[in-house]
């Protein structure tokens, strides 16, 4: 897999984001025209590598209309962004109201504005919604939040190759056609009874996805197509991937309350690669001759 020229961050903080695991993704990501994402989130993959063109996908709606804004309308939205990170706007006061605003708006203008705004001043990064559907991620009380102008204007120009979708995970893997390259980062399996996922969406991903993933990608790997899966490194997870190649390294910890107990988790990638089909031997039927 040919890299991008540069490494790129993402403009978006994201729990689980794949920067620091780039180049070990990479290593097993073979050349093809597409790359198909069905969990895109912030997009390190996708800014770190160099397909002629990307499907890309997320159950999170928010997260695909300010993608298609930033595509379509780089310098107008990236222009309106800058004014939600002044002093003021950092204020737990400020962020209340803004995230209730956020919360009660309909259009889809104003929410991708202020979902990056969200990211940038809440706590660590997180995107979590409760069971109504409202983003409930507490003020992160960040002495000065960045503000990502040159990491939107590069997202804005590789995006020029990318077609984004909000779907369900089903469909991206069932889409998948031969020589495709499909790279899977799904909610991950809690490492424990107690490390429940909360949801960046009001869907769940509970073990039936993770075991119904696993599936599809047997299957898309039958029709020639290549399929990455990232996920914690445990008994269960090894045992739904026990038809791929696997892969195992130690990585530190991306969401921590206490940033001095960060360890290191073992992340699996399971890397199904197409099959070559063996040529089934074809009996000829000759025509009778007359007579």
């Amino acid at each position: 897999m040919v890299k991008s020229r540069q490494k790129s961050r993402a403009f978006l903080k994201w729990a689980g984001g794949k920067y620091n695991l780039v180049d070990a993704i990479q290593r097993h990501l073979p050349d093809s025209d597409t790359l198909i994402e069905p969990f895109v989130g912030a997009g390190s993959v996708f800014l770190n590598t160099d397909y002629s063109s990307y499907k890309l996908n997320d159950i999170n709606a928010d997260l695909i209309s300010l993608y298609q804004l930033v595509k379509t309308q780089p310098e107008r939205f990236i222009a309106d962004a800058k004014t939600f990170f002044t002093p003021t706007s950092n204020q737990r006061d400020a962020y209340l109201q803004l995230r209730q605003q956020f919360n009660l708006s309909d259009d889809a203008y104003e929410r991708a504005q202020l979902f990056l705004y969200l990211n940038r001043h809440g706590y660590n990064g997180l995107c979590r919604y409760n069971l109504s559907g409202k983003f409930n991620v507490p003020f992160g009380s960040y002495k000065k939040p960045y503000f990502p102008e040159a990491e939107l204007y590069f997202f804005a120009e590789k995006a020029q190759r990318a077609e984004f979708s909000c779907a369900s995970y089903q469909q991206l893997m069932l889409q998948a056609s031969t020589g495709a390259v499909v790279y899977c980062d799904p909610p991950y399996v809690p490492l424990s009874k107690t490390a429940s996922f909360t949801s960046y969406a009001t869907e769940g991903f509970n073990l039936d996805d993770q075991a119904e993933l696993a599936n599809l990608a047997e299957q898309a790997q039958q029709r020639g197509v290549t399929v990455v899966i990232s996920n914690h490194d445990t008994t269960w997870t090894r045992k739904i991937y026990q038809q791929a190649q696997l892969h195992s390294l130690q990585v530190g910890r991306s969401i921590s309350q206490n940033g001095a107990t960060r360890g290191k988790v073992a992340e699996l990638f399971a890397v199904y690669q197409p099959k070559k089909v063996p040529r089934t031997l074809q009996v000829a039927v000759l025509p009778q001759k007359a007579g």
